[in-house]
């Protein structure tokens, strides 16, 4: 019924799960500081705090799943990946910089298997599917997942002379895990259909008001609920996002947004009564953060500079001021 990865990488886990069932977030995924989980098939969802509870008390991750799975009775009839943050290998796929682990029941319907990993940079895996269209969407996730590790640990390069925020980083592996949920999506997915999609990941001290959630996006029902997802998380990304591709507010750059500013009804000028259009580099950025605070963009805010997603924003939202 359902197709899911989860994986670690440094500080940070996350799930990303496709089915057709509806409200898939309800059932499948569970993340959290210590690790993170998917149930599924005949999902037994107290699997989800039993795991996490167990990871927290430091468990390794293999005897985890082999403990919770031993106090179950229906345990051939289960599905679940499971990974843990900061743990070695313990007969689980691991590294130092953790561990994971899948269980896939005898009497799980077809095509259903499984595979752990690490990649390339590090990253632990456990990707598990059920009534799949075949092998190839558990090998797809896999392969889509393993070739971003390039890419994982770091997003572009900053402007010169201006800093990157936290949480790059955080934002290049939910789009990671979004690449694998998409690249099995297109391989055949739930052989059934598709109706939901998920995708949840956990970071220390990030995410908005640094609460941990670096993503909690769902698709409940939908024809087409992975490319839905897909367009979430990059919304997501926008509003809740960090500063990139920042550029200074100097020169012809200033006077551009101070224009575009100022057709939204905002004051740019130190002196408006006199020389409305002359603007002024500090009440631009004032006028640049009430705008952008009303637009949900107040994550991406650099004194003194605009991010290049902000710059996109505003010009769109003044297509005739320049």
């Amino acid at each position: 019924m359902t197709f899911s990865i989860v994986a670690a990488l440094g500080p940070r886990c996350g799930v990303a799960v496709a089915s057709k069932f509806l409200a898939v977030s309800n059932t499948v995924p569970a993340v959290g500081p210590f690790g993170a989980v998917a149930t599924q098939a005949a999902a037994k969802v107290s699997f989800k705090p039993d795991l996490l509870a167990l990871l927290a008390q430091g468990v390794p991750v293999h005897q985890a799943l082999a403990k919770v799975l031993a106090a179950d009775p229906g345990a051939d009839d289960r599905q679940v990946g499971v990974v843990a943050l900061g743990a070695g290998d313990d007969g689980g796929a691991g590294t130092g910089g953790g561990a994971a682990a899948s269980h896939t029941g005898a009497g799980c319907y077809p095509w259903a298997g499984g595979v752990t990993g690490v990649a390339a940079d590090g990253a632990v895996y456990a990707i598990q599917g059920n009534v799949l269209a075949g092998p190839q969407v558990v090998a797809a996730v896999e392969a889509a997942f393993c070739a971003a590790a390039a890419e994982s640990g770091s997003d572009a390069e900053p402007e010169a002379g201006w800093d990157e925020e936290p949480g790059a980083a955080g934002a290049a592996f939910v789009r990671r895990l979004m690449a694998a949920l998409l690249a099995g999506d297109r391989a055949g997915g739930d052989r059934r259909g598709r109706q939901s999609a998920a995708v949840l990941a956990h970071e220390e001290g990030s995410g908005y008001d640094e609460s941990g959630v670096l993503a909690d996006l769902r698709v409940d029902d939908h024809t087409d609920p992975v490319p839905e997802l897909a367009r979430l998380v990059d919304l997501s990304e926008l509003y809740f996002g960090r500063p990139e591709g920042v550029q200074p507010l100097t020169g012809e750059l200033l006077t551009e947004v101070a224009a575009r500013l100022r057709a939204l009804g905002h004051e740019v000028s130190a002196e408006p009564a006199l020389h409305p259009d002359r603007p002024d580099p500090a009440v631009v950025d004032l006028a640049l953060g009430a705008w952008a605070g009303m637009e949900n963009l107040e994550t991406r805010l650099v004194p003194g500079g605009i991010d290049a997603r902000v710059l996109t924003a505003l010009r769109a939202a003044t297509p005739r001021a320049r």
